[in-house]
């Protein structure tokens, strides 16, 4: 008795540092998780102790976890819209741009904006349409449960000009962009629109598009046209810790970092 109670004591001190650690939850958009947020945390993490969980899901789904409670903050790759609760933030962190991905087994490499209107118009059905092989194009979409998410509205407003895709028998929506990515990967007909960030490390072929491959340097000038911003969000009142990793994220050293994972930061794109 007397050997177990000194053991105890020693044990609660031990576990003291973990049970008072802090944690940081955040959820959202695929394409940021994967471009440059999940490395963002990591080293955050590292450099701080302060426990960092971050997962994907999609834009949509991020603002509805931050809205309900269950995360601290959360990642979206599209502006605010209208329908969203006015008591977030959207602090833009760095730059991204839309993509337009195929199998890597597909011979065709370059299409025209008019051409991408056409896919998500039904006007164009098989890619011997655009040179490549005898085959239906499976046109996968991003659509989540509720809201919108970032790469579909931001196809909508940068691509379609508004319009909705029209349904056919090869479109299929899936309920995140990472879903849709990886549905790519192993699909031979498959065609998506997404994110550089995510699509550059995915086994999957990006198209040029009007003749121009998306690469940072070219999305960076201005030559690519089809950039777009990427949010973190946060309550109008954050917990200190999210306060303070968003600060990190703005800071020389978190713009470092993010330029450093391959993503462009703020001060990178023109």
């Amino acid at each position: 008795m007397f050997l177990i109670l000194p053991l105890l004591v020693l044990m609660s001190f031990i576990n003291v540092p973990e049970a008072y650690s802090e944690h940081v939850v955040g959820s959202g958009c695929s394409v940021s998780n994967v471009g440059y947020l999940t490395e963002l945390a990591k080293d955050y993490e590292r450099l701080t102790g302060v426990n960092m969980l971050v997962r994907g899901g999609g834009s949509a789904a991020g603002i509805e976890d931050l809205r309900s409670g269950s995360v601290d903050f959360a990642a979206a790759c599209r502006h605010r819209l209208d329908t969203d609760p006015e008591d977030i933030k959207f602090i833009q962190v760095a730059w991204d741009a839309l993509v337009f991905i195929v199998h890597k087994s597909n011979p065709v490499s370059d299409v025209s904006l008019d051409d991408i209107r056409a896919i998500y118009a039904g006007k164009i059905a098989g890619w011997k349409q655009l040179k490549g092989s005898d085959a239906p194009i499976k046109l996968f979409i991003s659509r989540a449960r509720k809201g919108l998410s970032g790469v579909e509205n931001s196809t909508r407003e940068m691509v379609l000009k508004g319009h909705e895709p029209v349904e056919t028998s090869n479109t299929i929506f899936l309920a995140s962009t990472g879903i849709v990515e990886q549905m790519v990967e192993k699909t031979a007909e498959g065609f998506a629109t997404t994110g550089f960030l995510s699509a550059r490390k995915r086994d999957v072929k990006m198209l040029n598009v009007n003749g121009i491959y998306p690469t940072r340097e070219n999305i960076s000038s201005g030559k690519y046209l089809l950039k777009r911003p990427l949010f973190l969000l946060a309550p109008q009142n954050p917990k200190p810790e999210v306060k303070k990793f968003i600060e990190f994220a703005l800071s020389k050293k978190g713009q470092e970092l993010i330029s450093s994972y391959g993503a462009m930061s703020l001060s990178e794109v023109k």
